[in-house]
Formats: C-alpha cells, sequence, structure tokens
C-alpha cells in the first residue's frame, strides 16, 4: 500500500494536468477559430457592400450634374463627381446599407465606424463620408483595425475610367475583445469544469489520503487491543492453572485469591469491551441520553470519592475548586460521571514517571455556562497531538512501548458527550509541563 499510493497519486495528477491543459487547449483554438470567422464575415460585409457601391458607381446618375463636363477637358473634376458614391449617396444612406449587410452576415453587437476615402496628392486621404468618431478610429491604428475595398466600377461601364479611386474602410475595435465577450458563457463553463475537476482531485486525494490514515489507526488499534486484552488473559489462564493445583485446591485463602483475580480481569476486559461498544453506538448516533436535571457538583465529588484510591496509588494529589454559584445543568448522569472520570483518569495515566500526580479541579459560571477546568502536571503535548487527540482512536506516538493502557477511544468519547449536551471543550498542553481542559456546558434555564 505505501509503495502504490504515491504512484496513484501521481497518476491521477498526471490525469488531471492533462484534462486541464486539453481544456484550456481547446479554449485557446475556439477563440482563435471564433476570432478567424468574425475577422471573415467582417472582410464578406466590406466587400459586399464595396461591391454594391461599385455596380452603382457604374451607372449613370439619375439627377444629371449640375454642370457638364468640358469636351475639351475630360478629366474635369465635375466629370468625377457625377459618378462619385460620395456625392451620390448621403452618410446616412451609406451606413444602412453597411447595417444591412451585417445583419445579411448574422454579424450583431460589433460596434464599427466606415468612411468613403479618395486618396490624392501623394496619398493624402481625403473624407468624402465618414461616421461620426471614424476619423478618429481611422489615426489609431493600435486599437482599431481597418478593412477597405477599392469601389470599382464594373469593366465597360459608362463610368469605368470617369470616377475617382474611391475606397469604402469599416473600422473594428480588437477583435480579441469583441470575441472574449462573446464567449463569455462558454469561457465561464469552461471554468466551472475545471473548478469540477479540481474538486474531484481534491476530493479524491483527501479522500485517499484519510483512508491511508484510518488504515494506519485501524492497524494501531489492532495492535493496542490485542496488547491490552493479552495481558488479562494470560493472567486468567495463569490463574486457571493455578487453581489446579491440588495445594491452592486445598487453600480457602488461595482459591479466594486466584479467584479474585479472575473475577478483576474478567471485569477489566468487560470494560474494554464496553468502552469499544460505546464509541461505536456514540458514533452511529444510537445513544439516547437520559436528560434530567443535574448538580454538576455532586457528580463531581461522587467521581472523585472513587477516585480516591486510584490516586493513593500513585501518591497523587487532587485540589477542587468549585466555585460555580450555579452549577444546575440538563444532562445524562452516567455519561457526566465518564466524562469527568475519564478526564481524571488520562491525567493519572499521562503522568511523569516518579513524579506524583497533581491535578487542579475548578468550576466558574457564567449567566448561561457552566465552567469546569482540570489541569495536570503531566508529561504534556506536542501541538500536533493536541490537534489530534479528539480523533477516535488516535493516541501520541510511543514506538512500541505500552507504559500507558488504551485504545485511544477515551477523549473522543469524552468530545462526543460534551458536544451532545450542546457544549464545548478545549485542549492546552505543554510538551513536559503538563495539560489543561476546559469544558464549558449550557446552565439549565428556567
Amino acid at each position: 500500500m505505501k509503495r502504490i499510493f504515491p504512484i496513484i497519486i501521481v497518476l491521477v495528477t498526471v490525469s488531471v494536468l492533462g484534462v486541464v491543459y486539453f481544456q484550456i487547449s481547446l479554449l485557446k483554438n475556439m477563440l482563435l477559430l471564433r476570432q478567424d470567422q468574425v475577422e471573415q464575415k467582417i472582410f464578406d460585409v466590406t466587400k459586399i457592400v464595396a461591391e454594391d457601391l461599385a455596380q452603382l458607381k457604374g451607372t449613370l446618375p439619375v439627377q444629371p450634374a449640375r454642370k457638364f463636363p468640358d469636351l475639351n477637358d475630360p478629366f474635369s473634376i465635375d466629370m468625377y463627381r457625377t459618378y462619385s458614391i460620395g456625392a451620390r449617396l448621403t452618410t446616412q444612406e451609406l451606413g444602412e446599407k453597411i447595417n444591412a449587410a451585417f445583419l445579411s452576415q448574422k454579424v450583431e453587437n460589433i460596434p464599427y465606424e466606415f468612411g468613403l476615402v479618395t486618396f490624392r496628392n501623394n496619398d493624402i486621404a481625403h473624407f468624402e463620408r465618414q461616421s461620426a468618431r471614424f476619423e478618429e478610429w481611422f489615426q489609431d491604428t493600435m486599437n482599431y483595425r481597418r478593412w477597405i475595398h477599392g469601389l470599382v466600377p464594373p469593366s465597360g461601364s459608362v463610368a469605368e475610367n470617369l470616377s475617382t479611386d474611391e475606397y469604402l474602410v469599416v473600422i473594428v475595435p480588437s477583435i480579441k475583445d469583441i470575441v472574449y465577450k462573446g464567449m463569455l458563457s462558454n469561457i465561464a463553463v469552461s471554468i466551472i469544469f475545471l473548478l469540477i475537476i479540481f474538486a474531484a482531485f481534491y476530493l479524491t486525494v483527501r479522500t485517499m489520503l484519510r483512508q491511508k490514515k484510518m488504515s494506519e489507526i485501524k492497524n494501531d488499534f489492532i495492535n493496542n487491543m490485542t496488547h491490552e486484552f493479552k495481558t488479562p488473559i494470560s493472567t486468567i489462564s495463569l490463574a486457571v492453572d493455578a487453581l489446579k493445583n491440588e495445594k491452592v485446591q486445598s487453600d480457602p485463602k488461595k482459591l479466594t485469591y486466584f479467584s479474585s483475580i479472575i473475577k478483576e480481569e474478567n471485569q477489566r476486559m468487560n470494560r474494554q469491551v464496553e468502552t469499544i461498544l460505546k464509541s461505536a453506538l456514540m458514533d452511529r448516533q444510537e445513544v439516547q441520553l437520559n436528560v434530567k436535571p443535574l448538580h454538576l457538583h455532586e457528580i463531581i465529588n461522587d467521581v472523585i470519592d472513587n477516585f480516591a484510591l486510584r490516586l493513593q496509588e500513585k501518591q497523587g494529589t487532587l485540589e477542587t475548586s468549585l466555585s460555580a454559584e450555579n452549577d444546575l445543568i440538563e444532562g445524562d448522569e452516567v455519561h457526566m460521571s465518564n466524562l469527568i472520570n475519564n478526564l481524571l483518569d488520562n491525567a493519572v495515566k499521562y503522568s511523569k514517571e516518579n513524579v506524583p500526580p497533581r491535578i487542579n479541579l475548578a468550576t466558574t459560571s457564567t449567566n448561561k455556562k457552566l465552567i469546569i477546568r482540570l489541569e495536570d502536571n503531566g508529561i504534556g503535548m506536542t501541538r500536533e497531538t493536541v490537534k489530534r487527540i479528539f480523533e477516535k482512536f488516535y493516541r501520541a506516538h510511543t514506538g512500541n512501548i505500552h507504559n500507558v493502557k488504551g485504545f485511544g477511544l477515551g477523549l473522543s468519547y469524552v468530545k462526543t458527550v460534551v458536544e451532545a449536551h450542546q457544549g464545548v471543550i478545549k485542549a492546552e498542553s505543554t510538551l513536559g509541563k503538563g495539560s489543561c481542559f476546559t469544558i464549558e456546558l449550557p446552565l439549565k434555564q428556567d
């Protein structure tokens, strides 16, 4: 599993990056294709209008020119003006023709300016007809692109060599900006799909990491459970073998002694099984809390009385300061007792070697909350351990040393009970100095 897991992560990562790369490439190609299509349509519009105007230019005007050309000067200006589109169409009429061409090509929402231009005297542009901002856009070649098409009268027409060279100019802002705006919906959909891909990738990797972590936790739990059950089973086995001895059978005191050992170890195993089952039930939320008004100080005192012998064995001390003015809560008596007992049990279990445990238990209250604070002088925890101590089955790594008994279920159970009572639990610790647990529980409201 350790070897396969990195390979799977690499393969999934490469696959996701490949999909993202092709998605972005596809989007870029679509943008370039759409840009080429728009440019081609604008070119077609310019060509269609220019050819239409060229046909018109090749015919005689409906109204005769104000001045007939001098036969001795066939290139007179008036002759040219007779066949000039700039002289025959107004700016509005020219704009209507261009609009119609844009509609015929199904090109909409594209801003443009247009003009009729002749080039004279060393390519100096003369604007015969122009839209409002044509000259401004015509001068700005950085941000605007021109489409120019000459108005060439048909071959053999009356005006073939009698008119000035005119050009239709259509100017459009940056095509890229126009295409981007037109493809905003496609881009948005692509971004959404990319986000979905990244989310799926994140969830997949996260799930795999959690599965790997759960696998490690499961192995640790099995090792701890095997160790926890192995000791009482061995003790019971030795006690049973001792009971088979004739000398033991003939001595009532020894019979009682070995029988009590078997009973104690059996009870110990039963408590471990109950802890595991209780944790499983809490996980499935199948435990029904028997909620009733409770004076928590009474529960704390009862637990302390039962815990006295345990502290005496360790030569420890427990100082209490139950100074909460109001200790009435609504809770389950059994679970609240187990909660206090688990915290005290941890304080003793994780005490320093050859140092008597010293525990301080205090309560205070506010208008709405009862606050319980339990502090010890134990081995303490690292920041990483503090972040994970409420996780199910989690225990600080101690290698193969099993000097501290348990399955890593105690604090997980404590947190579950606190949250089931609508409370909050916090942990603070300094490695080598001890730990402090703070519990806030809602007080019973009138």
